[in-house]
């Protein structure tokens, strides 16, 4: 194991591979995170080597050229399949960066130091990944395996809030066997929860497959949507309330987590119920971010008081965004928290932490220092 930062040898940088795509439906998302970060990286101190995940599952070596990662309303970025598959193994003690392809030697491309996983979704922000470099003894970016988990899954993610003493709004959680074997308890459940709801995928993110539902009659085509993209669903009741961020950071050594001031945002009228992906992503001006949020003064002690004990309640590491609604009684519900949130530039946590006083590239530099200097391992 591991205890004592990584350095690189005299003379060389400090090596970051940079792993975004992957299998999920938020593969464009991540590419346009990964462009973001390795715009903004110091690529004085960092040698970055960007590794795209193709929706194939294959790794292969990626452009650097930040343009093709771009989003559009009329394109999305996507990671194509490669004759050349790179692996990470360890040769010699150290971690490599080794590509294969049909009859041809392996080719060693040097260590790595740390790895950024910009991945979003299952098959990368949900612990699948990170048991990967945990099995590797490879030091990377963000939460464990274990939080990675808990923070995919809205369904436990709401268990462990409520055993942490924190405000949980009714829900419900429906199982691919819910659904298919007796459709009519589920409706009857929905129904006792009030409308409007919200039916979401448990382990998606980026507002994929969530639509907001008024009545009983549009439920039906709400759950199969949802089941486009994750076979367990959470159906939430509608909340009134203003919906409040804040971007929690991991203290250094056994320090407490940093958080933030709190953000609200909010959504242009016109086209967007809620928060969606065309919001968050492709509409120039769709959604807004004021931070600090105009609450009073206890209540943005209470988001963050309030946020730091979410991201330790999963057991959280490196950097999350937690997501609270601020209702007119003056209440504040959690509703999720995110591992790993959007992370380009324009997204709600690095404004957030722009707003406080650290910049989008000093994000980058702490969030490595962070992974390089903690243990390997069991921690």
């Amino acid at each position: 194991m591991v205890t004592e930062e990584s350095t690189p040898a005299p003379g060389r940088r400090l090596r970051v591979a940079i792993l975004f795509g992957g299998r999920s439906s938020e593969h464009a998302v991540s590419c346009v995170t990964a462009a973001g970060v390795m715009g903004a990286i110091d690529q004085e101190k960092y040698d970055v080597v960007p590794i795209g995940i193709a929706k194939s599952g294959q790794w292969v070596l990626a452009s650097g050229d930040t343009s093709q990662w771009s989003l559009s309303s009329s394109a999305l970025p996507e990671v194509q399949p490669s004759g050349q598959t790179v692996t990470l193994a360890e040769v010699g003690g150290t971690h490599q960066l080794v590509v294969t392809e049909p009859n041809a030697i392996p080719k060693e491309l040097g260590s790595v130091d740390v790895v950024f996983p910009l991945l979003h979704g299952p098959w990368g922000e949900d612990g699948t990944v990170q048991g990967l470099l945990e099995l590797s003894d490879t030091r990377y970016v963000g939460a464990g395996v274990l939080a990675s988990a808990v923070g995919m899954d809205k369904h436990y993610m709401k268990v462990v809030f409520e055993a942490a003493g924190l405000s949980v709004g009714p829900y419900i959680a429906v199982t691919d066997r819910d659904w298919l074997t007796d459709p009519e308890a589920v409706r009857k459940r929905v129904d006792k929860l009030g409308f409007p709801v919200f039916v979401k995928p448990a382990r998606a993110g980026s507002s994929m497959g969530i639509s907001k539902v008024d009545s009983i009659e549009d439920l039906d085509g709400a759950i199969e949507e949802a089941r486009r993209h994750d076979l367990k669903l959470v159906i939430e009741a509608g909340i009134i309330g203003r919906e409040i961020e804040c971007a929690v950071l991991q203290g250094r050594g056994i320090a407490a987590p940093r958080t933030s001031m709190p953000g609200e945002i909010a959504v242009a009228e016109g086209g967007h119920q809620f928060y969606d992906f065309a919001a968050k992503y492709v509409e120039d001006g769709a959604a807004s971010l004021s931070c600090p949020a105009d609450i009073p003064d206890e209540a943005i002690a209470r988001v963050r008081e309030l946020a730091a004990v979410a991201f330790d309640a999963v057991g959280g590491e490196g950097l999350s965004r937690v997501d609270f609604f601020y209702t007119p009684s003056g209440e504040l519900i959690i509703n999720e928290i995110n591992t790993m949130p959007g992370f380009t530039p324009k997204s709600m946590y690095p404004q957030m932490w722009a707003a406080s006083g650290m910049s989008y590239a000093e994000l980058i530099d702490e969030l490595l220092h962070l992974a390089l200097t903690r243990k390997t391992g069991l921690r």
